[in-house]
């Protein structure tokens, strides 16, 4: 018995509670990444539509809106931690 008690005091937990302005921090980083991985990848596909459009007017304007969108991306990501940081504050007060 003596054995089954010394090995439950040497668990550790898996996993912490943690508090909502580490919840919060880890959300911020998760969008960002995911917003600038999309963005750079909508400003890779524009710039390889521009780059095969071969004067097609139809094709440069797909790929000016796949500059557009990878624009959009970027702000989001920029303003990603404005907004949490809004959303941490309404919700600690």
């Amino acid at each position: 018995m003596d054995h089954f008690l010394s090995l439950a005091a040497d668990l550790t937990p898996l996993a912490a509670v943690k508090t909502i302005p580490q919840v919060i921090d880890g959300l911020r980083a998760w969008i960002m990444g995911i917003l600038a991985t999309v963005a750079t990848l909508f400003l890779v596909i524009g710039g390889l539509r521009y780059t095969a459009a071969g004067g097609d007017p139809a094709q440069v304007e797909q790929a000016k809106a796949n500059f557009r969108a990878a624009l959009v991306g970027y702000a989001l990501a920029v303003l990603a931690p404005v907004v949490l940081q809004v959303l941490q504050g309404i919700l600690t007060v």
